[in-house]
């Protein structure tokens, strides 16, 4: 069962399905070490990465496993990074979800006000009853992002990442339909 992939609009952000177009941005993105600091994955060393990672996209379309976004800024129509639906199991109504953002685009609420669309997507759409997202442990702005969208911290990962040598845990943190609070517009605690 294919999942297409939606194109939602919020109050500063729009969000699409990635296109080969987005090669050079996403390399750019992904191949920052300060960017990818708490990522579970180095940073990227070749473009064709890139491709790879737009030709999964279209793949988890296709298969219904799910949906990855580019953030485009509304003002500018620039590229600040993309969010995801990941592991979509329709029989237990679940999923997992992501973000990657520019570090220039940190600091200003895109992340909570991207993710607040998908999952407002998530629940309405595809009916799902848990949304999970994971992150380092050392990265409190994440952290305070799932907060603020009303996920709960479940428990932690020990030693669930090796990045270059570099063991790291996690933070598994859930949200259940019935705690989902939609609001609408950017975050006012950006």
């Amino acid at each position: 069962m294919s999942l297409p992939t939606p194109t939602l609009h919020t109050a500063r952000l729009r969000l699409r399905p990635l296109t080969s177009a987005d090669a050079d941005v996403l390399f750019a993105l992904h191949s920052s070490a300060y960017v990818l600091r708490y990522w579970d994955s180095p940073p990227w060393s070749e473009r064709a990465r890139a491709e790879r990672f737009i030709a999964t996209c279209r793949q988890m379309a296709e298969e219904g496993s799910g949906a990855r976004l580019a953030m485009d800024r509304v003002s500018d129509g620039a590229f600040i990074g993309w969010c995801s639906l990941t592991r979509w199991n329709p029989d237990y109504r679940s999923a997992s979800m992501g973000y990657c953002l520019d570090d220039a685009a940190w600091g200003h609420g895109y992340a909570t006000e991207a993710a607040r669309a998908l999952l407002q997507w998530a629940f309405d759409t595809l009916d799902l009853n848990r949304v999970q997202a994971e992150t380092d442990t050392r990265n409190a702005a994440s952290a305070r992002v799932l907060e603020k969208l009303g996920f709960v911290r479940e428990g932690t990962l020990r030693e669930d990442c090796v990045v270059n040598g570099e063991v790291s845990d996690s933070w598994v943190y859930g949200l259940i339909r019935r705690q989902w609070r939609p609001s609408s517009g950017p975050d006012p605690g950006h």
